[in-house]
């Protein structure tokens, strides 16, 4: 069992850091440098949201990584692609700016390594999740699951919050959006192929961690085929693909203009902050609140279960959007009245979506629990995905103050989808 004596701190914390840069990447660093760049709102959000497929289609090959080669073989192989994928990116970076960008034959190769990346992370995400479970023994497994979210969050920081305020600082140094995106990407690109080259020599060699050779490609294809089949005659999956699909159709409006509004000009509605005050402000002091939010909404399902706390995290989830309605209708120039609206909106998603991961989960339960919650993921993103492909469109025709109105208005659904779905009583409540 060679390996299997290696300290999980030596691994777990590096694991989900490395799980977390990517993602953010893909997902955020792409909206903030083509605003950076002057690409329209419309187009930032079309082609940025097309970004999450990946995470939307990523159960149709996830079986595989169960049979061709270990769960460790893929967690270095993507993470080596994704290396060379984030090295070759600030290389192929558009020169032009501004509405023109979208033509730019370099802005489609710049996309193309950004789903590159994507895909490799969503295939990543698979093996590093099931190699958590092989690598460490049950009781370990619970004592690690605090120290894997840490760190995720804390590549979330890093990714959204130190890397948009460094593009920031360097713009602002060398006068040159360009060439201060060049050096960000050049640096995460750096500091995840360092952490890929620890991962060779650090991640355990447990003796479970090894391809299956029990089930060929075909057994696989049929037992998915089934498993798909069973999760679409499950009793009321109609309401519960509405509530997972709807559940978060007002934030998945808003966290895709989130960024553009605070970095537009006030002339254009924004509110006309640096990349530096945009890193502290959503990608730091944001993520902290979203942080304690979902840790808190945890504790309160833990105690009185998902059916009693449903309605509370649903009104958490919707009601603090009106701040960015305040945002936009009265523009303010105080930081700190920003940050407490960032905040109170983050606070409210992380404790509303602690209810709408416990559904994922009383959903899954049954025969192909697995495989069903694995779907339910595909939802999950499919959820913020569809929202994000409209909402520079939707913003670019009714302005930001009625588009976070818009975005109220959605909330309707939300209550919708929650007044339809059933809980059992106490599911989720500790026993």
């Amino acid at each position: 069992m060679k390996g299997l004596n290696r300290s999980p701190w030596l691994w777990v914390p590096t694991l989900y850091f490395a799980e977390g840069i990517p993602y953010f990447v893909v997902n955020n660093i792409s909206v903030v440098m083509f605003k950076n760049m002057g690409m329209p709102n419309g187009e930032l959000a079309l082609f940025t949201s097309m970004l999450y497929l990946p995470w939307v289609i990523k159960p149709l090959w996830s079986p595989f990584v169960d049979i061709i080669r270990s769960k460790r073989w893929w967690i270095v192989a993507m993470q080596i692609l994704m290396s060379a994928a984030m090295i070759a990116l600030p290389f192929l970076l558009p020169t032009v700016s501004g509405e023109g960008i979208a033509s730019s034959p370099m802005f489609f190769a710049t996309l193309a390594m950004f789903w590159v990346t994507a895909f490799a992370s969503a295939t990543h995400d698979i093996a590093a999740d099931g190699f958590y479970m092989l690598g460490l023994d049950t009781g370990t497994q619970a004592e690690f699951v605090g120290i894997r979210s840490t760190f995720y969050r804390l590549s979330s920081i890093f990714g959204q919050g130190v890397l948009v305020a460094l593009a920031g600082y360097v713009e602002r140094t060398v006068h040159d959006v360009h060439m201060a995106w060049k050096i960000t990407l050049l640096l995460s690109a750096a500091i995840f192929a360092l952490i890929t080259l620890y991962h060779t020599w650090s991640l355990p060699r447990p003796s479970s961690d090894r391809m299956s050779s029990g089930r060929s490609a075909g057994e696989i294809v049929r037992e998915f085929g089934r498993t798909f089949v069973t999760f679409f005659r499950k009793k009321h999956v109609v309401v519960a693909m509405a509530f997972m699909l709807l559940y978060r159709l007002p934030e998945a409006f808003l966290v895709k203009m989130m960024n553009p509004f605070l970095m537009d000009p006030v002339s254009a509605g924004g509110l006309g902050l640096s990349n530096e005050m945009v890193g502290i402000i959503y990608g730091t002091i944001g993520v902290a609140a979203l942080t304690v939010g979902g840790i808190l909404g945890g504790l309160a399902a833990s105690r009185w279960g998902l059916k009693a706390v449903i309605w509370p995290m649903a009104l958490a989830l919707t009601l603090p959007c009106l701040s960015f309605v305040f945002l936009a209708a009265f523009l303010p120039s105080q930081l700190w009245i920003t940050g407490c609206c960032v905040a109170l909106d983050q606070f409210g998603y992380g404790f509303g979506f602690t209810a709408y991961m416990l559904y994922l989960i009383y959903f899954s339960e049954g025969e192909f629990k697995t495989s069903h919650y694995s779907l339910c993921t595909a939802f999950m993103a499919l959820s913020m995905m569809l929202p994000g492909l409209v909402a520079g469109y939707v913003q670019e025709i009714l302005g930001y103050t009625s588009f976070f109105i818009f975005v109220m208005g959605c909330c309707l659904v939300t209550v919708l989808v929650t007044l339809l779905v059933k809980v059992e009583p106490g599911f989720g409540k500790k026993l």
